[in-house]
Protein backbone atom coordinates (compact mmCIF):
# COMPACT_ATOMS: atom_id res chain seq x y z
CA UNK A 1 0.00 0.00 0.00
CA UNK A 2 0.97 3.33 -0.96
CA UNK A 3 0.97 6.30 1.16
CA UNK A 4 -1.50 6.45 4.27
CA UNK A 5 -2.43 9.91 5.65
CA UNK A 6 -3.83 10.10 8.80
CA UNK A 7 -5.71 13.70 9.65
CA UNK A 8 -7.19 14.83 13.30
CA UNK A 9 -9.13 17.65 12.91
CA UNK A 10 -9.68 19.80 16.37
CA UNK A 11 -11.74 22.34 17.35
CA UNK A 12 -8.80 24.59 17.20
CA UNK A 13 -6.08 22.95 15.04
CA UNK A 14 -5.76 20.50 12.28
CA UNK A 15 -2.97 17.46 12.22
CA UNK A 16 -2.12 15.83 9.03
CA UNK A 17 0.88 13.23 8.73
CA UNK A 18 1.84 10.61 6.80
CA UNK A 19 2.01 6.99 9.09
CA UNK A 20 3.44 3.67 8.56
CA UNK A 21 1.99 0.70 9.34
CA UNK A 22 4.06 0.68 11.92
CA UNK A 23 2.78 3.61 13.70
CA UNK A 24 5.39 6.13 12.69
CA UNK A 25 4.27 9.55 12.09
CA UNK A 26 6.09 11.87 9.38
CA UNK A 27 5.60 15.10 7.55
CA UNK A 28 3.52 16.60 9.65
CA UNK A 29 1.61 19.26 8.97
CA UNK A 30 -0.67 21.58 11.30
CA UNK A 31 -3.05 24.25 10.69
CA UNK A 32 -5.58 26.85 12.69
CA UNK A 33 -8.58 25.04 11.86
CA UNK A 34 -11.46 27.30 9.76
CA UNK A 35 -14.09 28.98 11.11
CA UNK A 36 -16.18 29.39 7.90
CA UNK A 37 -17.90 26.20 8.15
CA UNK A 38 -17.47 22.65 5.90
CA UNK A 39 -16.70 24.21 2.63
CA UNK A 40 -13.24 25.79 4.31
CA UNK A 41 -12.19 22.89 6.74
CA UNK A 42 -12.48 20.37 4.01
CA UNK A 43 -10.68 22.73 0.94
CA UNK A 44 -7.97 22.78 4.30
CA UNK A 45 -8.00 19.37 4.72
CA UNK A 46 -7.75 18.64 1.04
CA UNK A 47 -4.57 21.20 0.48
CA UNK A 48 -2.67 19.53 3.37
CA UNK A 49 -3.05 16.06 2.46
CA UNK A 50 -2.27 16.73 -0.89
CA UNK A 51 0.70 18.48 0.61
CA UNK A 52 2.03 15.41 2.00
CA UNK A 53 0.99 13.48 -0.90
CA UNK A 54 -0.84 14.23 -4.29
CA UNK A 55 -1.76 10.70 -4.81
CA UNK A 56 -2.35 9.06 -1.20
CA UNK A 57 -3.90 5.28 -1.45
CA UNK A 58 -5.78 6.19 2.19
CA UNK A 59 -6.84 8.84 3.90
CA UNK A 60 -8.07 8.75 7.28
CA UNK A 61 -9.59 11.70 9.35
CA UNK A 62 -10.52 12.01 13.35
CA UNK A 63 -13.33 14.49 13.97
CA UNK A 64 -14.63 16.27 16.85
CA UNK A 65 -18.01 15.01 17.32
CA UNK A 66 -20.54 11.93 15.91
CA UNK A 67 -19.75 10.27 12.95
CA UNK A 68 -21.42 7.40 11.17
CA UNK A 69 -20.77 5.90 7.83
CA UNK A 70 -18.27 8.93 6.35
CA UNK A 71 -20.79 11.45 7.30
CA UNK A 72 -20.78 14.12 10.11
CA UNK A 73 -23.66 14.13 12.25
CA UNK A 74 -22.88 17.29 14.03
CA UNK A 75 -20.00 19.55 14.94
CA UNK A 76 -20.55 21.17 18.84
CA UNK A 77 -17.23 22.79 18.87
CA UNK A 78 -16.83 24.29 14.68
CA UNK A 79 -18.30 27.60 13.61
CA UNK A 80 -20.85 26.85 10.67
CA UNK A 81 -21.12 22.92 10.95
CA UNK A 82 -25.36 23.48 10.57
CA UNK A 83 -26.54 19.93 9.30
CA UNK A 84 -25.12 16.95 8.49
CA UNK A 85 -22.25 16.55 6.46
CA UNK A 86 -20.79 13.73 4.01
CA UNK A 87 -17.00 14.65 4.80
CA UNK A 88 -15.30 11.66 3.29
CA UNK A 89 -17.57 11.27 0.30
CA UNK A 90 -16.62 15.00 -0.74
CA UNK A 91 -12.88 14.57 0.76
CA UNK A 92 -12.92 11.05 -0.93
CA UNK A 93 -14.03 13.35 -4.67
CA UNK A 94 -11.32 15.72 -4.50
CA UNK A 95 -8.61 13.23 -3.42
CA UNK A 96 -9.57 10.27 -5.56
CA UNK A 97 -8.74 8.17 -2.47
CA UNK A 98 -10.56 6.63 -0.17
CA UNK A 99 -11.08 8.40 3.07
CA UNK A 100 -12.38 6.58 6.01
CA UNK A 101 -14.04 9.31 8.99
CA UNK A 102 -14.01 8.45 12.86
CA UNK A 103 -14.75 10.21 15.99
CA UNK A 104 -11.19 11.58 17.60
CA UNK A 105 -11.94 9.95 21.08
CA UNK A 106 -12.07 6.87 19.06
CA UNK A 107 -8.78 7.50 16.69
CA UNK A 108 -7.05 8.69 19.37
CA UNK A 109 -7.88 5.17 21.13
CA UNK A 110 -7.16 2.76 18.17
CA UNK A 111 -3.70 4.64 17.70
CA UNK A 112 -2.80 4.45 21.78
CA UNK A 113 -3.92 0.58 21.75
CA UNK A 114 -1.97 -0.51 18.68
CA UNK A 115 1.16 1.52 18.59
CA UNK A 116 1.44 3.47 21.98
CA UNK A 117 1.01 3.22 25.44
CA UNK A 118 -1.59 0.44 25.14
CA UNK A 119 -0.25 -1.94 22.83
CA UNK A 120 -1.28 -5.17 22.66
CA UNK A 121 -4.55 -4.36 24.07
CA UNK A 122 -7.41 -6.95 24.08
CA UNK A 123 -10.02 -4.54 25.33
CA UNK A 124 -9.46 -1.35 25.91
CA UNK A 125 -10.75 1.83 26.82
CA UNK A 126 -9.79 5.08 26.15
CA UNK A 127 -10.24 8.31 28.34
CA UNK A 128 -9.58 11.29 26.61
CA UNK A 129 -9.69 14.26 29.57
CA UNK A 130 -10.09 17.68 28.19
CA UNK A 131 -12.61 20.38 28.07
CA UNK A 132 -15.17 17.43 27.70
CA UNK A 133 -14.76 13.35 28.47
CA UNK A 134 -14.17 11.76 25.10
CA UNK A 135 -13.90 7.80 25.29
CA UNK A 136 -13.22 5.45 22.58
CA UNK A 137 -13.79 1.25 22.83
CA UNK A 138 -11.43 -1.70 21.31
CA UNK A 139 -12.82 -4.99 21.87
CA UNK A 140 -11.11 -8.41 20.16
CA UNK A 141 -8.28 -5.64 19.01
CA UNK A 142 -10.47 -3.42 16.73
CA UNK A 143 -12.31 -0.48 17.25
CA UNK A 144 -15.54 -0.72 18.41
CA UNK A 145 -18.37 2.21 17.44
CA UNK A 146 -21.76 0.02 17.81
CA UNK A 147 -24.93 0.58 15.84
CA UNK A 148 -24.90 4.32 15.64
CA UNK A 149 -21.44 4.98 16.02
CA UNK A 150 -21.58 6.41 19.24
CA UNK A 151 -20.12 3.18 21.44
CA UNK A 152 -17.20 3.94 23.63
CA UNK A 153 -18.58 7.87 24.59
CA UNK A 154 -17.72 7.90 28.66
CA UNK A 155 -18.12 11.16 28.88
CA UNK A 156 -21.77 10.76 28.89
CA UNK A 157 -22.03 8.05 31.10
CA UNK A 158 -25.18 9.01 33.74
CA UNK A 159 -22.83 8.97 36.85
CA UNK A 160 -25.78 10.98 39.61
CA UNK A 161 -29.19 10.22 40.28
CA UNK A 162 -30.41 12.14 43.13
CA UNK A 163 -29.42 15.82 42.29
CA UNK A 164 -27.40 15.42 38.69
CA UNK A 165 -25.79 18.74 37.44
CA UNK A 166 -26.40 19.75 33.66
CA UNK A 167 -24.02 18.57 30.90
CA UNK A 168 -22.59 20.64 27.79
CA UNK A 169 -24.78 18.25 26.05
CA UNK A 170 -28.14 19.02 27.27
CA UNK A 171 -28.74 15.80 29.67
CA UNK A 172 -28.08 15.42 33.10
CA UNK A 173 -26.10 13.80 35.23
CA UNK A 174 -23.38 12.95 32.68
CA UNK A 175 -19.59 12.39 33.73
CA UNK A 176 -18.62 15.28 32.01
CA UNK A 177 -20.57 17.46 33.44
CA UNK A 178 -17.91 16.88 36.72
CA UNK A 179 -14.73 15.66 35.09
CA UNK A 180 -14.65 17.96 31.72
CA UNK A 181 -12.63 21.18 32.29
CA UNK A 182 -15.34 23.42 31.11
CA UNK A 183 -17.87 21.82 33.63
CA UNK A 184 -15.23 22.16 36.03
CA UNK A 185 -14.48 25.94 35.37
CA UNK A 186 -17.84 26.40 36.09
CA UNK A 187 -17.76 24.88 39.65
CA UNK A 188 -14.84 27.05 40.12
CA UNK A 189 -16.85 30.02 39.74
CA UNK A 190 -19.40 28.73 41.79
CA UNK A 191 -17.19 27.19 44.80
CA UNK A 192 -15.62 30.44 44.92
CA UNK A 193 -18.75 32.44 44.84
CA UNK A 194 -19.81 30.56 48.06
CA UNK A 195 -16.63 31.72 49.67
CA UNK A 196 -14.29 28.95 48.74
CA UNK A 197 -10.23 29.56 48.72
CA UNK A 198 -8.91 29.64 45.61
CA UNK A 199 -5.77 31.28 43.45
CA UNK A 200 -6.61 29.73 40.49
CA UNK A 201 -7.26 32.75 38.99
CA UNK A 202 -4.26 34.72 39.68
CA UNK A 203 -2.17 31.07 38.66
CA UNK A 204 -3.84 31.64 35.03
CA UNK A 205 -3.30 35.34 34.88
CA UNK A 206 0.73 34.65 35.80
CA UNK A 207 0.70 32.08 33.38
CA UNK A 208 -0.52 34.83 30.51
CA UNK A 209 -3.46 32.08 29.90
CA UNK A 210 -6.92 33.15 29.30
CA UNK A 211 -8.55 29.92 30.87
CA UNK A 212 -8.24 27.48 33.22
CA UNK A 213 -5.46 25.15 30.82
CA UNK A 214 -4.09 21.73 32.19
CA UNK A 215 -1.21 23.66 33.31
CA UNK A 216 -3.36 26.02 35.57
CA UNK A 217 -4.78 22.91 36.89
CA UNK A 218 -1.77 21.39 37.85
CA UNK A 219 -0.09 24.50 39.57
CA UNK A 220 -3.20 24.69 41.56
CA UNK A 221 -3.72 21.08 42.63
CA UNK A 222 0.25 21.32 43.64
CA UNK A 223 -0.15 24.22 45.40
CA UNK A 224 -2.75 22.53 47.56
CA UNK A 225 -5.94 25.09 46.10
CA UNK A 226 -8.85 24.29 48.52
CA UNK A 227 -11.16 24.62 45.54
CA UNK A 228 -9.07 22.76 43.09
CA UNK A 229 -8.36 20.12 44.90
CA UNK A 230 -12.32 19.45 45.82
CA UNK A 231 -13.26 19.63 42.09
CA UNK A 232 -10.41 17.17 41.06
CA UNK A 233 -11.74 15.00 44.15
CA UNK A 234 -15.19 14.70 42.86
CA UNK A 235 -13.78 14.64 39.31
CA UNK A 236 -12.03 11.51 40.29
CA UNK A 237 -14.64 9.70 41.91
CA UNK A 238 -17.10 10.68 38.92
CA UNK A 239 -14.75 9.04 36.96
CA UNK A 240 -14.03 5.70 38.75
CA UNK A 241 -17.79 5.24 38.71
CA UNK A 242 -18.19 5.83 35.22
CA UNK A 243 -15.26 3.62 34.75
CA UNK A 244 -16.47 0.85 36.72
CA UNK A 245 -19.71 0.33 35.35
CA UNK A 246 -17.30 0.09 32.20
CA UNK A 247 -15.39 -2.64 33.37
CA UNK A 248 -17.91 -4.51 34.99
CA UNK A 249 -19.48 -4.72 31.49
CA UNK A 250 -16.81 -5.59 29.09
CA UNK A 251 -13.80 -6.61 31.61
CA UNK A 252 -11.72 -4.80 30.14
CA UNK A 253 -7.64 -5.17 30.35
CA UNK A 254 -6.68 -2.03 29.27
CA UNK A 255 -7.47 1.68 30.61
CA UNK A 256 -5.80 4.67 28.85
CA UNK A 257 -5.99 8.14 29.25
CA UNK A 258 -5.28 10.76 27.16
CA UNK A 259 -6.07 14.71 26.73
CA UNK A 260 -4.29 17.42 28.37
CA UNK A 261 -5.28 17.13 31.72
CA UNK A 262 -4.16 13.30 31.86
CA UNK A 263 -1.05 14.16 30.15
CA UNK A 264 -0.11 17.40 32.36
CA UNK A 265 -0.93 15.19 35.68
CA UNK A 266 0.65 12.13 34.34
CA UNK A 267 0.38 8.80 36.01
CA UNK A 268 -0.43 10.11 39.51
CA UNK A 269 -3.50 10.98 38.36
CA UNK A 270 -4.15 7.90 36.83
CA UNK A 271 -2.70 5.83 40.08
CA UNK A 272 -5.91 7.97 42.32
CA UNK A 273 -8.25 7.40 39.09
CA UNK A 274 -7.65 3.20 39.74
CA UNK A 275 -7.56 3.45 43.69
CA UNK A 276 -11.36 5.19 43.24
CA UNK A 277 -12.43 2.71 41.09
CA UNK A 278 -11.43 -0.76 41.65
CA UNK A 279 -13.57 -0.88 44.92
CA UNK A 280 -16.78 -0.95 42.83
CA UNK A 281 -14.87 -3.66 40.79
CA UNK A 282 -16.48 -7.34 40.32
CA UNK A 283 -12.70 -8.64 39.66
CA UNK A 284 -10.82 -5.59 41.32
CA UNK A 285 -7.86 -8.52 41.56
CA UNK A 286 -7.98 -9.12 37.80
CA UNK A 287 -4.63 -7.51 36.70
CA UNK A 288 -5.41 -4.42 34.42
CA UNK A 289 -2.80 -2.13 32.63
CA UNK A 290 -3.76 1.95 34.02
CA UNK A 291 -1.76 3.96 31.14
CA UNK A 292 -1.36 7.95 30.03
CA UNK A 293 -1.20 7.97 26.76
CA UNK A 294 2.34 7.74 25.42
CA UNK A 295 2.01 8.75 21.18
CA UNK A 296 1.42 12.84 22.11
CA UNK A 297 -0.37 14.81 19.79
CA UNK A 298 0.30 11.80 16.89
CA UNK A 299 -2.16 9.61 18.87
CA UNK A 300 -5.05 10.85 16.36
CA UNK A 301 -3.22 10.58 13.55
CA UNK A 302 -2.33 7.44 13.79
CA UNK A 303 -5.15 6.12 14.73
CA UNK A 304 -7.24 7.69 11.77
CA UNK A 305 -4.42 6.13 9.85
CA UNK A 306 -5.15 2.57 11.35
CA UNK A 307 -8.80 3.09 10.33
CA UNK A 308 -8.35 4.02 6.75
CA UNK A 309 -5.56 1.03 6.15
CA UNK A 310 -8.17 -1.17 8.17
CA UNK A 311 -11.08 -0.10 5.36
CA UNK A 312 -8.76 -0.71 2.50
CA UNK A 313 -8.11 -4.27 3.55
CA UNK A 314 -11.47 -5.05 4.53
CA UNK A 315 -12.70 -4.40 0.85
Amino acid sequence: MGTVVGVDLGGTNVLAAAVSSDGEATDHIKETTPTGGPDEVIELLVEMVTSIDDSPAAVGVGFPGPVSQGVVIEAPNLAGWTEPVKLAKRMAKRLKAPVTLGNDANVGTLGEARHGAGAGAVNALGCWMGTGIGGGLIIDGRLFEGQSGTAGELGHVPVEMTSPRRCGCGRWGCVEAYAGRASMRAMVDRLIAEGGSSEMVEIMEDKGKTRFTSSVWKKALKNGDEVATAIMDEAVIALGIALAGMINTLDLDTLIFGGGLAEKLGQDHVDRIEEVTLPRLMAPDVKRRWVVASLGDDSGVVGAAELARAAEQAV
